[in-house]
């Protein structure tokens, strides 16, 4: 039975690492040994930094959500509760991007919040 050297399936899998590790400098690009490590620390920070984002854009929203209803004269706590009672279901994403590009729609929400207190 001939022996199997994986020379095929050795060297794909390498350079599909060097290929991630394209950008990177010194030896980190060149290296497999240290290509390796570097590709693994990325791809680990990468799916931690991809949990993170979710929860970073929602605290923005809040902060922008929280500004804009401030200069109306309500604080961010009193509005998602005033939005609950009035039964409307407007994601924080949503409510950041009204109080950003239609101030006015943005106002009248507000108001029906403000209503339902």
């Amino acid at each position: 039975m001939p022996r199997a050297k994986r020379g095929v399936k050795a060297r794909r899998r390498r350079n599909r690492i060097l290929r991630a590790a394209s950008g990177y400098r010194g030896g980190r690009r060149r290296m497999f040994r240290r290509a390796l490590e570097a590709v693994h620390f990325a791809w680990r920070h990468a799916y931690v930094g991809r949990k993170q984002q979710k929860r970073n854009m929602r605290r923005l929203w809040i902060v922008r959500i929280n500004a804009a209803a401030r200069i109306h004269g309500l604080s961010y706590s009193r509005l998602i509760e005033g939005l609950k009672k009035s039964k409307i279901e407007l994601d924080r994403k949503v409510l950041s991007d009204l109080a950003i590009f239609d101030p006015q729609g943005f106002g009248q929400v507000i108001q029906t919040a403000r209503s339902a207190l």
